[in-house]
């Protein structure tokens, strides 16, 4: 346990030098924890992505995870994916200063000047119709994003911090400002409920307003982005109808 001022209070940290992936590591605590933890490695062997995608992080680029067990039933606690995309951009708006143009696209990657910066991976362990544990991955490129050639087909464009700012942050300095973070927007999640936590987040989205395409594994749909519901669900207008779309790729 860390008591110093920039490290949230009852929160665990474990440094690794490598791990397979620190979401697996998580895996491997998340049954001796007595309270959350954040797992850190400088380096993984094999980092993944959402469903399954693999996650490419060179030298000096950030990869957590925080691992906790929320009191709340399984959609609930989905919505800790937009807790941490608030968190995210406030850590990068911390670390970045004033230049950098920051927005979240849905559900919670987080943009930089327009690229992909950062992501985000939930994956959750239920017990009698509950959450027995919640690990939210965080991945950021700090110092280089990957190559071209390694991103999926229409995947969109990947910058990094250094790339676009010309800063250079440690990795392991860029814990303290997102657990902080993290830290007091569960609180006000856990405490209010989603509203504000959906205000905030709309407040940073990308795209709210304009034309989007939304595509799942069977159909894709173009429309106006017009907000997301007390869900989370991304509300897409086609024109002809409202459709409230709760798992796509989105494209713009």
């Amino acid at each position: 346990m860390s008591a110093d001022a920039d490290w949230p209070e009852g929160v665990a940290r474990h440094v690794l030098g490598q791990t397979d992936s620190t979401m697996s590591e998580a895996a491997r605590l998340a049954p001796h924890l007595s309270g959350p933890a954040w797992v850190f490695a400088h380096r993984q062997t094999a980092g993944r992505g959402r469903r399954g995608r693999d996650w490419i992080a060179p030298e000096g680029n950030f990869a957590a995870t925080c691992v906790f067990r929320p009191a709340v039933a399984p959609p609930t606690a989905a919505l800790y994916s937009f807790v941490a995309a608030l968190a995210l951009e406030e850590a990068l708006r911390r670390v970045g200063g004033p230049g950098p143009v920051l927005s979240i696209k849905w559900p919670n990657d987080v943009l930089l000047n327009g690229g992909k910066v950062a992501g985000i991976l939930l994956e959750s362990v239920s017990a009698g119709g509950a959450v027995g544990h919640l690990a939210i991955g965080i991945g950021v490129n700090l110092a280089a994003a990957p190559p071209v050639g390694t991103l999926e087909p229409q995947a969109m464009c990947a910058v990094s911090l250094s790339g676009e700012t010309g800063l250079n942050v440690v990795p392991l300095d860029f814990l303290p400002p997102l657990a902080c973070a993290f830290a007091r927007h569960a609180a006000v999640f856990e405490r209010d409920g989603f509203a504000p936590i959906r205000a905030a987040w709309l407040a940073r989205a990308a795209r709210i307003g304009q034309r989007i395409t939304a595509r799942t594994g069977t159909e894709s749909r173009d429309g106006i982005f017009e907000t997301i519901d007390e869900t989370g669900a991304l509300i897409l207008n086609t024109g002809a109808t409202r459709h409230a779309i709760s798992a796509a790729d989105i494209f713009f």
